[in-house]
């Protein structure tokens, strides 16, 4: 979720299921050979939270969680399933990572989509990440790519960039999901494609089958307002209750506007927050959510670092952006859980999500002292994930809140990411001048659907962005 490089956008679509697209290595399926989405009524965990719990440190905490081993597992949409929800075993954003969320019992699920050539949306997380989480560039496609394959010779490193605008949506479909990474030692196409990291699989990863958006989106003169407007719109035409929809954003206008042009869509909108990433800026997203809470923001959604500390003991606390937001009354999701490999290396060199708690995180046990900060003293209202271990939230009674109805797959989470950040002033300056009322709406606790948006960007003329869209991967 966490993104450096270009603006993204982000909405939900319902879909009862996903046709498997063709890929290089294969014909296009017949209509009877197309996957189903089947309900899913056993929802299977795997090892990885057994060995979670055996991982951490003796204490109340590891005793509470033992004792939940053998308890029937629940979906619940505390956590959110991103880029499908299977990273660690399954290519990101494909079918089976998002098939695999729901078996193991995610109850939102999220799937990140940008545009093609031919202005098409395509499910991927990143624009330009073709090279790294597909076979681009070993196909014929890959002399298309924005920067194609140059071979790693001497000191230099391999090197290829690949955006889903470099080719259309019937060319995208022909591509295989891979799990994420990249030989910089490559000197060969084939070789590129090597590199997943050692703490995830290739098991699952033989050809990962890449999703398209269901509808055409005919840009024209595309503004950022229609550009809001229009996923809206996507679920107006869908016949989806407002109430099953969360809009997201990390830019605060997009949020003004639904709240304004759209309040029984905006009175649920989250504003995604990276407004803290730069060296010295956290202290002024601190001071920012006052001025959220007063525009009629209901929910924020920072990274996990903005919301948790180091307390004298190097034991992990709220953090001051999670105790202003809680005594503002906003409600709080944060991004991402299991995206940064084995803790302890992960703390050593730096990883973004463990910045603010590197010196008291040992092992990957601390993962679960983590979360129970988010969930239990920061009363966070759910979490993206990148791999599921769901019987914790029934060890912990604050993850248990208004989960009992909740199926596998039943919320689908589409979230907008945008790289520029925006002090307190310019925000107030564009409220003033775009949004005319922004109340204070009330929140029902738990919504299905989450759509989210971000701005455009032209460059050379060209439209560019991200786009990100969930389906509905329920019965």
């Amino acid at each position: 979720m966490h993104a450096k490089t270009i603006s993204t956008i982000i909405g939900a679509f319902a879909a009862a299921s996903v046709t498997a697209l063709p890929t290089e290595s294969r014909q296009k399926p017949q209509p009877w050979q197309q996957p189903t989405r089947h309900h899913v009524s056993n929802v299977e965990l795997g090892p990885r939270p057994h060995y979670l719990v055996n991982d951490m440190d003796e204490g109340w905490l590891k005793d509470r969680l033992s004792q939940c081993s053998e308890m029937e597992s629940q979906p619940t949409k505390f956590s959110i399933g991103h880029r499908g929800d299977g990273c660690l075993q399954f290519p990101e954003v494909t079918l089976e990572s998002i098939e695999a969320g729901v078996r193991m019992g995610a109850g939102m699920l999220e799937c990140d989509v940008s545009f093609t050539s031919d202005r098409q949306l395509v499910c991927r997380h990143d624009m330009c990440d073709l090279h790294t989480t597909t076979n681009i560039v070993a196909t014929e496609l890959g002399s298309k790519c924005t920067t194609p394959f140059t071979p790693a010779s001497n000191s230099t490193e391999a090197t290829a960039t690949c955006c889903t605008s470099d080719i259309t949506l019937a060319e995208f479909k022909s591509l295989c999901g891979k799990m994420d990474g990249y030989n910089a030692s490559a000197t060969t196409p084939e070789e590129f494609l090597e590199g997943t990291p050692s703490w995830r699989t290739d098991l699952y990863a033989t050809c990962g089958t890449v999703l398209s958006h269901k509808e055409f989106i005919s840009l024209g003169d595309y503004t950022q307002e229609q550009y809001a407007q229009q996923m809206i719109d996507e679920y107006k035409a869908a016949g989806i209750d407002p109430a099953r929809v969360w809009p997201q954003s990390f830019d605060f206008n997009d949020v003004a506007y639904w709240l304004a042009a759209e309040p029984e869509f905006g009175r649920q909108s989250i504003l995604l927050d990276q407004s803290g990433d730069s060296p010295g800026t956290l202290s002024g997203a601190v001071a920012n959510l006052t001025f959220y809470k007063d525009a009629g923001v209901q929910i924020v959604g920072p990274p996990l670092p903005y919301l948790v500390t180091l307390g004298e003991n190097d034991e992990y606390i709220p953090s001051a952006y999670a105790t202003t937001a809680n005594q503002l009354g906003l409600k709080i999701i944060t991004w991402s859980l299991e995206r940064s490999g084995p803790l302890a290396q992960a703390a050593a060199d730096g990883d973004y999500y463990y910045t603010t708690i590197a010196n008291g995180t040992h092992g990957d046990g601390d993962m679960y002292k983590l979360v129970d900060v988010l969930a239990r003293e920061e009363q966070i209202q759910e979490a993206y994930e990148s791999n599921r271990q769901e019987w914790l939230s029934r060890s912990i009674d604050s993850m248990l809140q208004n989960d009992k109805q909740v199926k596998p797959g039943e919320v689908l989470i589409a979230h907008l990411k945008r790289q520029e950040t925006e002090d307190a002033t310019s925000i107030k300056a564009a409220l003033t001048s775009r949004v005319s009322t922004a109340s204070v709406f009330g929140l029902d606790p738990l919504l299905p659907f989450s759509p989210s948006l971000s701005m455009l960007r032209r460059s050379s003329g060209n439209l560019s962005g991200k786009v990100a869209v969930t389906f509905h991967a329920g019965q």
